[in-house]
């Protein structure tokens, strides 16, 4: 059969992908659809039709899989947050660990993986302790709110719907944060709507209103607001700030970051803050952190602590050995394995991120951590001496191959490997596995009801 866009089918999902669509085939032919779990009957539409595979979203669910029950969530379906609200979370442990797998044997060409069972998070909703809002001034409406008159689109204050960068739904209450974060989204959508300020707009580039930003510690119940605009707004801030610290005492921090470029990021170019104090506590295991509003910090605190516990567990330290942390952030796995360590050495690219991390080793006390900034192709192959055990922690796209030659070159008896994304974990194994052995991998799930997963891979060297 030839496939064209436009086209409608029935189909019957199979299994799920990387990226949380369902896959089907047409006579063999992939098709990947929106929303599909295995077990479902639909009638889809494609979207797009290439070489290889198609793409397709949902028209009408004809035969349900057992698998499906009801989301929580009233926004589940229009939202881009949640994939997977409507699965039971042993299931999704379920798809996560499958995922890990696939990507090992398919991209890796590893046979049998040693994979583990996907580690559940301790909490499953209210989990994220960073959260991103936009501001727009064209709501988003679902269909059943185009049913009612009395809904206008002049603001929203929520996220993104799939694949519109410009459409931002409405959220009343999001269950991955914290009902104090639910109170402060409310409290500010309902503030900033009486200012009449003007919400940017990402084609005019003209308004003032862009992002809230919400920051919470778990351990301590801090709470970090970040109003982002496109100029200083001081008085409407201050009055934001004393009126929102009323409502919710938990408030200890309030900024209003400055973003006057045209790039869709709640990323602050400068920031003022308005009341309280420029940071908020965070605790990883015996270790306290001081995060600011432009901080990297795991976003789901609990279940970070699991996963240094496994990275701690898979260096195998005795006390004696040397460790380099690549891509060290802030410094926190570096640290967390200090105690267990003899040395331990991070090295990171970003200047900022280094200060941070010498800042957090002296307030905790650590004094066998330093950390070396600079692009790892050279810092790693320059730097005197020899580890015993590589912790590499890279961003989504993997390691350069330049960074694998240094890693060979140290050639340390064992590699940890720590990994949120499974494709460029398999290819980056590739590089290694003449020199490597995969011991075993174990899955860390940080993000219920999403398709992401983070691994933790062990490699002993032949």
């Amino acid at each position: 059969m030839k496939l064209k866009r436009r086209q409608e089918l029935e189909v019957r999902i199979e299994k799920v992908a990387f990226g949380g669509q369902g896959i089907a085939r047409v006579d063999d032919f992939v098709v990947f659809v929106d929303g599909g779990i295995p077990g479902d009957v639909l009638k889809v539409r494609l979207r797009k039709v290439k070489k290889n595979y198609a793409e397709a979203y949902p028209l009408h669910i004809l035969s349900p899989s057992p698998l499906r029950g009801d989301a929580p969530c009233k926004h589940f379906g229009y939202c881009g947050g949640c994939k997977w609200q409507h699965v039971p979370y042993e299931t999704q442990l379920q798809f996560k660990t499958e995922q890990v797998k696939e990507a090992l044997e398919h991209i890796g060409g590893i046979e049998a993986p040693p994979v583990l069972d996907a580690l559940p998070s301790p909490k499953i909703f209210g989990y994220r302790n960073k959260m991103e809002f936009s501001f727009s001034g064209n709501r988003w409406l679902t269909p059943e709110e185009l049913k009612n008159p009395e809904i206008k689109k002049d603001f929203a204050l929520g996220f993104h719907v799939p694949r519109y960068f410009d459409r931002i739904l409405d959220i009343e209450y999001c269950w991955l944060q914290s009902d104090t974060l639910n109170t402060v989204l409310e409290f500010s959508r309902q503030f900033f709507k009486r200012t009449g300020l003007p919400v940017y707009h990402l084609r005019t580039h003209e308004g003032i209103l862009r992002f809230l930003v919400l920051r919470e510690s778990t351990h301590f119940q801090e709470v970090m607001v970040n109003v982002v605009t496109a100029e200083a707004i001081p008085e409407v801030m201050e009055r934001f700030a004393r009126q929102l610290r009323e409502a919710v005492p938990q408030v200890v921090s309030v900024f209003n970051g400055v973003n006057s470029r045209s790039g869709q990021t709640a990323f602050a170019e400068t920031l003022h803050l308005i009341a309280g104090e420029p940071y908020i506590r965070e605790r990883l295991g015996t270790l306290e952190f001081r995060i600011s509003p432009n901080s990297f910090f795991q976003t789901n605190t609990l279940q970070a602590e699991n996963l240094y516990r496994k990275v701690m567990e898979f260096a195998g330290l005795s006390g004696k050995e040397v460790v380099w942390d690549l891509y060290a952030g802030t410094g926190t796995i570096a640290l967390f394995l200090a105690e267990a360590a003899q040395q331990v050495v991070g090295f990171e690219l970003v200047e900022s991120a280094v200060t941070d991390a010498e800042e957090n080793a002296r307030r905790n006390g650590v004094t066998n951590a330093t950390f070396v900034e600079g692009d790892l192709r050279k810092t790693i192959r320059e730097f005197q001496g020899k580890p015993d055990v590589i912790v590499c922690d890279p961003p989504r796209a993997g390691m350069h191959p330049d960074v694998v030659k240094a890693i060979l070159k140290a050639a340390p008896p064992r590699i940890v490997y720590v990994s949120c994304n499974p494709a460029t974990m398999a290819r980056d194994l590739i590089l290694l596995k003449d020199f490597y052995r995969l011991e075993t991998v174990q899955p860390v799930d940080m993000f219920p009801h999403t398709y992401h997963i983070e691994s933790v891979a062990l490699l002993i060297k032949k």
